[in-house]
């Protein structure tokens, strides 16, 4: 990735350009010739605007830069490559959608919506020391019915914070991160038209901010849909498979890259009897900006509903926003999740949309495992004599509380008799468990 270079000190360009204009502003003396003198010889020396221009364009970017002049800065790479970057191309220095056409496998399967998009996922960035806000400049044209935004997120110990919108004000996260990952998201409901990045500028610095006080990981009951659309492309560029296994939330902000389960769901039927645990892949259903999850004092949008309550149940329920959604189409069902076929059929043997309790386990602490091969099952005691009562989905985090010992199980990564006690008395055999990160677990 590359990086800016030092900014001249405003000392020394205030210094510049007052030797380049006294320069320029001096007149010369012309010495005495036979012939009579030209209009040349009478002439001052012609301003050099390379200079003067350069001078003020320095000047210019340390005065954008405002008070994040002092931290560390960095350009984001746009070259276009690898599966995490979904229908975006590269030319002549400019960022821009592959395809303006809003069709299956432009927009995020799980949406449905009038509107094609692309994003460039920049390799993360570790920082030279904990830093905990994010100033973006983003340079680029957006015409009329186009956006082109930055997002970003942080890295710590306990895993990533939730993407944010860096735009205009700074992002300040709760706690210093080590890592800073960017995300150029480009949307247009015009095929004829595009928005164009050319630059992505970010610094990293650090504000003071309240110790955030601890809070309980969050679980709501909203109501799930069967996503489908085998074929079609997710919002992190995964083609859908039959029988996948992953979800669809309304908001980026929890969208995990691909191959990945940094935001992953435990989603359970109403009586507890069938869970999975499995990664956000996919945008929707209905909106992209309805992080209902979080607090008001967070919360992207529609800022006035409960938390826990997503825009298209309130719009469905009880005519909120003309009972439409951010599109501006008439919603049909309550859904706040999507469910694709094989978390639908398999992992929550659902035989029709239905009301379910799913946690936003990010939003929680603790050590997780990270499921390297899967859909693996999730049993009621430590050996596979035990009842199944689930699945915990390929690249999911999972919670481990603490772990025991049972039935040796010779897995993808290791043969052990170690079991891992989830949430409800759950277990899943480490065997299948390619890594364990954000603290030590423990006997039970």
């Amino acid at each position: 990735m590359a990086v800016c270079p030092r900014r001249t000190p405003s000392s020394l360009l205030v210094g510049l350009l007052a030797v380049t204009l006294a320069g320029a502003l001096t007149p010369t003396t012309v010495a005495a010739a036979p012939r009579a003198p030209t209009t040349t010889d009478l002439s001052r020396p012609a301003l050099d605007r390379t200079a003067l221009d350069r001078v003020a364009l320095d000047r210019s970017a340390l005065d954008r830069a405002g008070p994040w002049a002092a931290g560390e800065r960095w350009s984001v790479d746009l070259a276009v490559g690898g599966g995490d970057d979904v229908n975006v191309r590269t030319g002549a220095g400019l960022l821009r959608l592959a395809d303006t056409r809003p069709t299956r496998r432009t927009r995020p399967a799980a949406l449905a919506a009038p509107v094609a998009e692309g994003a460039l996922l920049a390799p993360a960035r570790t920082l030279a020391g904990p830093a905990n806000r994010i100033h973006a400049d983003l340079t680029a044209e957006t015409p009329p019915g186009t956006t082109a935004q930055v997002q970003v997120r942080g890295a710590r110990a306990t895993g990533w914070t939730e993407w944010r919108e860096a735009g205009g004000a700074p992002v300040v996260f709760d706690r210093p991160v080590t890592r800073v990952q960017t995300r150029v998201l480009l949307t247009t409901r015009d095929p004829k038209a595009a928005a164009s990045v050319r630059a992505v500028r970010l610094t990293a610095d650090t504000a003071t901010v309240a110790a955030p006080a601890p809070a309980a990981v969050r679980s709501y009951r909203v109501f799930a849909t069967r996503e489908g659309e085998v074929g079609g492309v997710t919002a992190n560029g995964r083609t859908i498979r039959p029988r996948d296994h992953f979800v669809a939330l309304p908001s980026r902000r929890g969208l995990s890259p691909l191959d990945s389960g940094d935001y992953t769901v435990r989603v359970c039927t109403t009586s507890g009897s069938r869970c999975e645990y499995a990664p956000v892949w996919d945008v929707g259903p209905w909106n992209t900006r309805d992080d209902y999850w979080n607090p008001a004092s967070v919360r992207e949008n529609w800022k006035d509903l409960p938390q826990g309550r997503p825009e298209a149940q309130a719009a469905y329920q009880y005519g909120y926003n003309g009972g439409r959604d951010q599109f501006g189409r008439t919603v049909l069902n309550p859904a706040g999740i999507d469910l694709a076929d094989g978390t639908f059929w398999d992992g929550l043997l659902l035989t029709d949309n239905a009301w379910v309790d799913v946690t936003y386990l990010w939003t929680g602490s603790g050590p997780r495992g990270v499921v390297g091969s899967g859909p693996l099952n999730i049993r009621t005691g430590p050996g596979t004599s035990y009842p199944t009562r689930g699945l915990a989905a390929t690249h999911a985090d999972v919670p481990i509380q603490c772990y025991v010992k049972g039935q040796t199980v010779a897995g993808t990564y290791r043969t052990t008799n170690r079991w891992n006690r989830l949430a409800g008395g759950q277990y899943v055999s480490h065997a299948y468990v390619s890594a364990v990160y954000g603290g030590t677990v423990s006997p039970c």
